[in-house]
């Protein structure tokens, strides 16, 4: 069998259920793909909608589709868990670590932020990307618990309602002005402004704040990089290698006003978990 290997099967009997079809077809053992389907490997097709299933004994018709996404090694992939910093019981406010997605694959949804916390929450509830930081960054992010929920912190986020900072380490000696990057990101406009926090003379690294008026994909990435200044860890915009400690890019302060309650909310990231010099780190 190939590392990666997608299975199609086509529903001909109401009598089988998923586990039984999954495990003719492929091969594999039943403690395998219920291990699968619970880190959202299957999909069920019915009618238009296709969907992650994860019940072993899903009753299925005639006509329905299974498909099964195998891939031992992204299957067998782990991640730190994730913080609950602040229940708002509508949304949540979490730490996301370094290497836990925003976003699943066809192949698998066990690490994304997500599905953590509809695992782990109590009370249980469903959770819904509301935003997204890149699997290599880290810092808050909130997750909406409700459609309406979602959607209206949402809007912040569209319409530039909710004020974002983040801390990062680059490499060189920063401005001690505040300054304002307007370089086009993917040829549209994105405004960024950063903000030295104190500079490490014996590593030649800033911290720095940045605030960003747009949100556009690896922004402070790309706007760090175009003043010469790339984030520490920086594989992508930067010049680190495979030997180089991990981002130093982390989410660490919202504020806006509740568009549910109407209230002035602000949310900060702790201490520990913010960008921290080499000689700083326990």
């Amino acid at each position: 069998m190939t590392d990666k290997t997608e299975y199609h099967i086509d529903v001909l009997e109401h009598s089988t259920d998923a586990i039984n079809l999954l495990a003719q077809a492929s091969g594999l053992g039943k403690q395998v793909l219920k291990d699968a389907m619970q880190k959202g490997a299957v999909w069920h097709t019915h009618g238009k909608q296709t969907n992650r299933i994860r019940r072993a004994k899903k009753p299925l018709q005639p006509g329905d589709k299974l498909h099964l996404y195998f891939n031992q090694y992204i299957l067998d992939e782990q991640v730190a868990p994730a913080e609950l910093l602040f229940d708002e019981t509508d949304y949540s406010v979490w730490y996301k670590p370094y290497g836990m997605r925003c976003q699943g694959s066809k192949w698998s949804d066990h690490t994304t932020i997500n599905r953590f916390a509809e695992l782990n929450m109590q009370p249980q509830r469903n959770a819904f990307i509301i935003h997204r930081l890149d699997r290599a960054a880290t810092g808050l992010l909130i997750l909406g618990h409700s459609k309406k929920a979602t959607a209206a912190i949402a809007k912040l986020f569209e319409t530039r309602a909710l004020e974002k900072h983040y801390q990062v380490i680059v490499h060189g000696k920063f401005s001690s002005e505040t300054v304002q990057i307007d370089t086009p990101v993917d040829n549209k406009p994105a405004l960024s402004h950063a903000t030295l926090i104190t500079y490490h003379s014996g590593l030649n690294q800033s911290k720095v704040q940045v605030k960003i008026d747009t949100g556009r994909k690896h922004q402070i990435r790309i706007h760090m990089a175009s003043l010469g200044h790339p984030v520490v860890g920086d594989r992508l915009h930067g010049d680190a290698d495979n030997t180089a400690p991990d981002l130093n890019l982390t989410s660490c302060y919202f504020t806006f006003v509740c568009p549910l309650s109407g209230k002035l909310k602000v949310f900060e990231l702790p201490e520990q978990y913010r960008p921290q010099f080499v000689d700083e780190q326990p």
